[in-house]
């Protein structure tokens, strides 16, 4: 009897100082990521349609177009494997990603000098759609750095730092950061 309860003692023990919760918690940081990454490439699939599209309206907008093309090609040519992200991936991969935004953000203005093209039923769903991805990527940014915290927390904060420690040796996740070229600090000047 007196095993037994030793046993139920030492597995619950076990259990609540983190043998379960950190390959959980690494499961969990491993899907949002790929959720971040399954956005992202929503994102670069709707653009070779919108291209094709501005391109019917807008033919000699090429070097835009060529920039779009390009960013696209750099964005999509980094994978990252999860298990080995470190933050200087992470930042590579969100340059090229700010990179892609901001050339699709070029593309959105040329749209504004083409009447013809915001007109165009095909430019405005493919515009619906690229802003609908956007705040997808948005959401799925959230849960990564949320997921992360839960992650940096669990294997940092006792008594499931032990646990890592005696265990597993896993080592904090880098989070997204702000660019300083996106300058949060000050406020945008609004003309009227």
């Amino acid at each position: 009897m007196r095993k037994l309860s030793l046993t139920i003692l030492l597995t619950f023990s076990l259990g609540a100082c983190g043998i379960q919760s950190i390959p959980r918690m690494v499961n969990e940081v491993e899907a949002s990521w790929a959720e971040v990454t399954n956005q992202y490439k929503r994102r670069a699939d709707l653009i070779p349609n919108l291209v094709k599209t501005v391109k019917a309206y807008a033919s000699h907008e090429k070097e835009t177009l060529e920039a779009v093309i390009s960013a696209r090609a750099s964005a999509t040519s980094m994978k990252i494997d999860p298990q080995n992200l470190t933050p200087e991936k992470l930042q590579q991969f969100q340059k090229l990603q700010g990179n892609l935004g901001a050339a699709l953000g070029k593309l959105m203005v040329v749209s504004e000098r083409y009447p013809d093209l915001k007109a165009s039923q095909n430019f405005r769903d493919l515009q619906a759609q690229l802003e609908g991805t956007e705040n997808r990527i948005t959401i799925a940014r959230r849960r990564y750095i949320e997921s992360v915290k839960e992650f940096n927390n669990l294997i940092t904060v006792p008594p499931t730092s032990f646990t890592n420690s005696l265990f597993y040796h896993h080592d904090k996740k880098p989070q997204f950061t702000v660019d300083a070229s996106e300058n949060v600090e000050k406020a945008p000047s609004v003309d009227f």
